[in-house]
């Protein structure tokens, strides 16, 4: 009963939270969300001639190529970011971001990278929600698409967008034998989990954002590190990328998990 009563708190806490916030965590969740696009979209012009250098010689593709590489990774993203924050052509904007995403995963070969891989995965993912929740109730970009229900491409594109996001986490386990490895390994499972079949969402949900900021901050605090050393690029990268995947959170916590969960199967039981 004791666990029952803690879990209770737990939830009562989570929806305290959402009736404060709920006014601007939609806002909040939309800028961490692009703000990895809007960081790399800005070292594309102040590392314009290292970016063209990089994917010439990379890919033997030639001047005007890799240009136009670099170029439409600096328009797509800072673009698409703006769109997305002023909330116009957001669906536009979130299938240019998409584009960007499979391009530099192919440019930068992070195809074989599977750490990479996935969190660009958990990335995609956090844009499926940003889609559902931009999809109008009375318009539908799936229209003449045989569905379950009218609703139904929104539902799927939240179940596609938690389920993506969790791989963020898979790529935090750490196998070894310690005592705090084996235990982060157990709570992180059953988090990500409870978010992948939509059980207990909201509270899972900000949970992970919670254990995901404190890594975030901790393990990519890139301005510790001088700028001209390559770690500082990295960290930096790996901190906006990171941040995104919170923003996906936090969207997934404004939104709900959606009509494909067990917590929406819930109340018709």
């Amino acid at each position: 009963m004791r666990q029952e009563d803690l879990m209770s708190a737990a939830e009562d806490t989570a929806d305290q939270f959402l009736r404060v916030t709920k006014q601007y965590l939609p806002h909040v969740a939309r800028l961490c969300l692009i703000s990895t696009f809007l960081e790399d979209g800005i070292r594309m012009w102040f590392q314009w001639s290292e970016q063209r250098d990089y994917i010439e010689a990379t890919w033997s593709c030639g001047f005007f190529l890799a240009t136009g590489f670099v170029l439409l990774n600096l328009i797509g993203q800072i673009g698409g970011c703006v769109l997305v924050l002023s909330r116009n052509c957001v669906q536009y904007a979130c299938f240019g971001l998409f584009g960007i995403i499979a391009l530099q995963t192919v440019a930068y070969s992070i195809l074989w990278d599977l750490k990479f891989f996935m969190r660009n995965l958990a990335l995609g993912g956090g844009l499926l929600l940003l889609l559902a929740e931009s999809r109008s109730e009375g318009k539908s970009m799936f229209a003449g698409v045989p569905s379950m229900g009218q609703s139904s491409p929104k539902q799927y594109m939240q179940l596609g967008g938690r389920v993506l996001l969790v791989l963020m986490f898979m790529t935090l386990l750490h196998f070894d034998s310690s005592f705090f490895s084996i235990l982060q390994n157990m709570v992180g499972t059953a988090l990500i989990v409870l978010v992948a079949v939509g059980f207990k969402t909201k509270l899972a949900a900000l949970t992970l954002v919670l254990w995901l900021l404190a890594i975030n901050i901790y393990f990519n605090a890139f301005w510790t590190v001088p700028a001209y050393k390559p770690m500082h690029d990295y960290l930096k990268y790996d901190f906006f990328q990171t941040l995104s995947v919170i923003g996906g959170l936090l969207l997934l916590v404004a939104l709900g998990p959606g009509g494909v969960s067990m917590d929406e199967k819930k109340k018709e039981w």
